[in-house]
């Protein structure tokens, strides 16, 4: 056996012995994301291309390393996006609708808590079946990719911020860059006052310095308060009481943001649960700020005062 022969044998051999000595952690992308396009609504069309771009969402999604942070396959941020379409012509024009949620597990427990569900009601994009879906780092130039990586970012800051105070900021502003660069797209969702409930409104009323409270409250309702209740419910259920407090301030700050009012629509009846064991005193104190902050939502915190 000649020596060409011998090591081209010995460096496979190594090969795999690294393979079997390597740790079993292996490194995964930030979203583990469940895409669904609902297509009912359109009429005498090819349906194939609705699945052939669930499938092309899906990996362009989940595939992609969407920042430099390190996650394993078990912390993979649990989210979808639920697509309707209204609207379908032949030329690729789409007109739809986009649920977007995403979700956290709470700690020593089987409880997934609801970070963020968000319906964007200008979801309009042009698509032919195999287009590929590409993201190029400084140019916005395609709808599609850009609506679905501002909610990649948004839902992995989110999650960045519940689990340190102000986590995630450096990603936020990513997605910030993107409602920025998609100014010249001309389509709906991404200009300043257009609508008090689009893109541009939810990620620069965030990034506020106005709502920092509201940032603060991420961390201390998820990290300090809801991760606490395994171990102490009494003092987690406190340091929840404590963190509305925060949202009460930065719903005084900025009285027009959304934020406040979508994050107690998300939470309602999950406080509602927290606040079952609560004193009265508690009760009291969180149903009158909870009026406050979302009146609309009166019903959820009748259940909240009234609960025995």
């Amino acid at each position: 056996m000649n020596k060409k022969v011998i090591h081209k044998s010995f460096r496979r051999l190594l090969f795999g012995c690294c393979l079997l000595l390597t740790p079993l952690t292996v490194k995964a992308q930030e979203l583990n994301c469940k895409v669904s396009i609902n297509f009912s609504q359109v009429q005498g069309t090819n349906t194939q291309v609705f699945k052939t771009l669930e499938t092309a969402l899906t990996e362009f999604i989940n595939d992609r390393k969407w920042t430099s942070a390190q996650y394993s396959i078990s912390e993979r941020i649990s989210c979808s996006m639920n697509i309707t379409v209204k609207q379908h012509s032949d030329d690729g024009t789409f007109k739809c609708e986009l649920i977007v949620q995403s979700n956290r597990p709470v700690f020593d427990s089987n409880y997934n808590t609801t970070l963020f569900n968000f319906k964007d009601v200008n979801f309009n994009f042009t698509y032919l079946e195999f287009d590929p879906l590409e993201l190029r780092d400084n140019q916005i130039d395609n709808n599609l990719t850009a609506v679905i990586a501002y909610y990649a970012y948004l839902i992995i800051g989110l999650d960045m911020d519940s689990m340190a105070p102000m986590g995630g900021t450096d990603v936020l502003h990513v997605a910030e860059s993107i409602v920025n660069a998609a100014q010249t797209l001309g389509e709906p969702g991404w200009k300043a006052f257009e609508d008090t409930r689009n893109r541009h409104a939810i990620i620069t009323d965030y990034l506020s310095e106005q709502m920092k409270p509201f940032r603060q409250m991420m961390y201390d309702y998820h990290r300090t308060g809801l991760d606490e209740m395994a171990q102490n419910a009494d003092r987690g259920r406190a340091k929840i009481t404590s963190a509305l407090e925060e949202l009460k301030k930065a719903k005084d700050n900025k009285p027009m943001s959304l934020l406040p009012q979508l994050f107690t629509e998300i939470k309602k009846d999950e406080l509602v649960n927290v606040y079952s064991k609560g004193t009265q005193s508690e009760k009291e104190q969180v149903y009158n700020m909870l009026v406050d902050i979302n009146p609309a939502q009166s019903n959820a915190w009748d259940k909240i005062k009234s609960s025995k």
